[in-house]
């Protein structure tokens, strides 16, 4: 699917872009030095033409339009310089993922995080070094909400086969997201889309075609009143365009308040969709997505920009340098007029649009991701009629670096529906849980997978691996694990099926009640037709494999020592561990034990 590499592909763009950049920084200080020059040559100059009327004229006239053009020229370069600077830093992004320094360097998505819910702190869905921070490539307040909204439920086998013929189609043009990437990145964090969306839903407040008429008439009119003379019809003209003014004020101001959504932002947005119209899309959904957001003959982009410019030249009339021109011509209840027509023809389009966007910006992510790691492949998903089955070889986390992740396998099906995970500490059981939980949530997102063989039916996640006690809500951590294993349970119960990731299951209790509650927990998910597994210290609970009907299996993970030095290799093993490391954990940060 992606035969470019990306390291190479990246490298390219960035040396061009730094070329661009020290060609544009030079052009940007001769301009500088020639407008001086310029200046100072036309000085002299007027000076020495100074008794001459005529050529002092001549020469400041020169002055005067030679600065215009150079400023303009300047003002080009300058743009041009900072375009470049943008591209460096969209590349050098770039570069940090592919080489696992990019946490922390990105958006973290943590006003989606919901802490109850059934997986997403418990695999690293949001915040510094999480799965949304790797894959965001959203410019929009709704392009990062679809993109978690994906993460955070399952879709339908339909909708992620579509997603998948999408995803193909994006993941080489990274002309595209370069273009996308490029609009908005001076954005404080992201083009605000919720206030648009907030104003486009209310109802009109101004409607009223004969007094926009009116309006704009009638300031012509009493100007043409005045140079004729006629005072009297003049002054009655300008007594009922105060009165219109005074009438409308607070229905003008109304409409100038509820537009708070900033210039800029319209700006991006509509250069967001018009560079999105002028690609060329093949799959089903990008093209009935493209559809969607033209209306009649104009285009979203051209809607947009059509509202920013009205709402630029109403914003004008707050300069001081034009109040009095603003206030006589009625200029912010000419253009509040303006923009009310223009709510009251395109408002109920803009969820549309806003949403269409999200989702192209959402499948603009997970193509990035699929081009940025070509050894990822999409899972094949086995039909939803079939009892639960997972299968994966060679399974690694994708929030590792692909030349530090370790790689694992997994089956789980009716004949083993569940796993004990036994194990030292520190030695790979929670991070390999988390790592089967992010791969299912990308597969059931519609995204590529880290594995070299990826088969499932569709299923929904629960775990329990950071599950914490909380002081607000007055709950111990022991409190707040039986409670999702509750809500755990109660997914399975809707005949859908659930995969469950229980690490250190119940370890807030004796042994003698953790061996009877896990063994519970277990056979109640095993009974509801889910698959999971289950890590623990306690090698007394790997007797509940067996237990099972039909049986699960165990596995584990183990340390090294050599010459006194603790290791790990990762590796997933047949059987029960058979040794523990607490003591020599212990030893090695200074506690003395005896031997």
């Amino acid at each position: 699917m992606n035969l470019q590499d990306p390291n190479t592909e990246y490298e390219s763009r960035l040396k061009e872009w730094t070329r661009r950049a020290e060609a544009r920084d030079q052009d940007h200080e001769r301009m500088g030095s020639l407008r001086i020059l310029f200046i100072c040559v036309l000085v002299v100059l007027t000076a020495a033409l100074a008794r001459s009327h005529g050529a002092l004229g001549f020469a400041l006239t020169i002055l005067i339009v030679g600065l215009f053009l150079t400023g303009m020229v300047h003002v080009r370069i300058e743009n041009a310089r900072d375009r470049a600077r943008r591209a460096i830093r969209f590349y050098q992004a770039g570069m940090a993922r592919l080489g696992g320094s990019w946490a922390g360097k990105g958006s973290g998505g943590m006003e989606f995080l919901d802490p109850h819910h059934l997986y997403a702190a418990d695999l690293d869905i949001f915040g510094t070094g999480s799965l949304f921070e790797l894959l965001n490539a959203a410019q929009t307040q709704n392009g990062r909400a679809c993109l978690a909204s994906w993460l955070l439920a399952p879709a339908g086998l339909e909708e992620i086969r579509a997603r998948h013929e999408s995803v193909r189609e994006l993941c080489p043009k990274v002309d595209l997201r370069e273009g996308l990437g490029l609009i908005a990145a001076e954005a404080e964090r992201w083009i605000r889309t919720e206030s648009l969306l907030s104003w486009a839903r209310q109802p009109r407040v101004l409607d009223a075609t004969a007094v926009r008429v009116i309006a704009f008439a009638l300031p012509f009119v009493n100007l043409a009143l005045c140079f004729s003379g006629l005072w009297q019809f003049f002054l009655v003209g300008l007594a009922i365009q105060s009165f219109l003014a005074r009438s409308y004020r607070r229905r003008v101001r109304e409409v100038t308040r509820s537009t708070d959504f900033a210039q800029q932002d319209l700006q991006w947005l509509g250069e967001i969709f018009d560079r999105l119209e002028k690609e060329q899309f093949q799959s089903v959904r990008l093209r009935q997505l493209e559809m969607e957001c033209r209306h009649g003959d104009i285009s979203a982009s051209q809607a947009i920009k059509r509202l920013a410019r009205l709402h630029a030249w109403m914003s004008s009339a707050k300069n001081l340098l034009f109040t009095f021109i603003c206030g006589y011509f009625l200029w912010e209840t000419q253009f509040a007029f303006a923009i009310e027509a223009w709510r009251a023809r395109f408002g109920t389009r803009v969820e549309l649009w806003v949403r269409c966007l999200g989702e192209i910006e959402a499948l603009s992510s997970l193509a990035r991701y699929s081009f940025e790691h070509p050894e990822d492949l999409f899972p094949e998903f086995l039909p939803a009629s079939l009892p639960g089955h997972i299968e994966m070889q060679g399974m690694g986390h994708p929030l590792i670096s692909e030349n530090r992740c370790v790689r694992n396998d997994l089956r789980l099906d009716p004949n083993c529906p569940l796993i004990i995970i036994s194990g030292s500490n520190m030695s790979g059981k929670s991070t390999y849980l988390r790592a089967i939980g992010v791969n299912i949530v990308l597969a059931m997102a519609g995204a590529p997978v880290r594995a070299h063989k990826f088969h499932l039916t569709p299923v929904q996640i629960g775990a329990s691996i950071r599950t914490q006690d909380s002081l607000q809500e007055g709950i111990s951590r022991f409190y707040a694990e039986i409670k999702r294993l509750g809500e755990i349970v109660k997914l399975a119960e809707r005949k859908t099926a659930v995969v469950f990731l229980l690490d250190e299951i119940l370890g807030g209790t004796n042994s003698h009640d953790r061996r009877i509650g896990a063994a519970g927990v277990a056979r109640s998910l095993v009974e509801r037709g889910a698959l999971g597994l289950i890590t623990t210290h306690d090698l007394a609970l790997t007797r509940i494999a067996e237990e099972l009907q039909p049986p699960g299996a165990n596995f584990h993970f183990e340390d090294q020592i050599k010459d006194g030095r603790m290791s790990f290799d990762y590796q997933l093993r047949v059987g029960v561990v058979e040794k523990s490391n607490a003591l020599e954990l212990m030893r090695s940060v200074g506690i003395e034990l005896p031997d």
